[in-house]
C-alpha cells in the first residue's frame, strides 16, 4: 500500500506542485472513490495532528535564527528539533546547570521572540499586497 501511495505522488509531482489529501486516488473493493487521508487514517487516525505538528515545527525551525545560543538550546530541547527527544524543564535544567524556574522563564522569552518575529514578517507581507 505504501508504494501505492509513493508512486501515486511521484506521478502527481511531474503534473503539479500541490498534493492535496483529499485528492482522488483510485477506488475501494465496492468502487467508491477513496483519497489519500483515507488510507492514511486507516493506518493512523492522528496523521492530521502529526501534518499539523511538523508544519509548527518548520515555523519554529525557520525563527529559531533569532534567538542566542541558550535560547536555541532550550528551544531545541524542549520541542524535539534536530531530531532530538523532547526533554522536560528540569531535564534542561539539569543538564545546564541552572533552575527550572529559569528555563521557563528562557523558554518563555524565547518564544516572544519568535512570535515577534513571525509577526513582524507576516505584518510585512500584509503592507506589500
Amino acid at each position: 500500500m505504501k508504494n501505492e501511495i509513493l508512486m501515486h505522488l511521484r506521478a502527481l509531482k511531474k503534473t503539479k506542485k500541490d498534493v492535496s489529501l483529499h485528492d482522488p486516488i483510485g477506488q475501494d473493493k465496492e468502487g467508491n472513490e477513496i483519497s489519500l487521508i483515507d488510507i492514511l487514517k486507516s493506518e493512523s487516525d492522528d496523521v492530521i495532528d502529526t501534518i499539523q505538528l511538523s508544519m509548527e515545527l518548520e515555523k519554529v525551525r525557520k525563527y529559531i535564527c533569532v534567538l542566542d545560543e541558550r535560547e536555541k538550546e532550550v528551544i531545541v530541547g524542549r520541542f524535539g528539533l534536530d531530531l532530538k527527544e523532547e526533554k522536560t524543564q528540569r531535564e534542561i535544567a539539569k543538564e545546564l546547570g541552572i533552575s527550572r524556574s529559569y528555563v521557563s522563564r528562557i523558554e518563555k522569552r524565547a518564544l516572544m521572540k519568535m512570535f515577534h518575529e513571525f509577526y513582524r514578517e507576516e505584518k510585512e507581507k500584509r503592507n506589500k499586497s
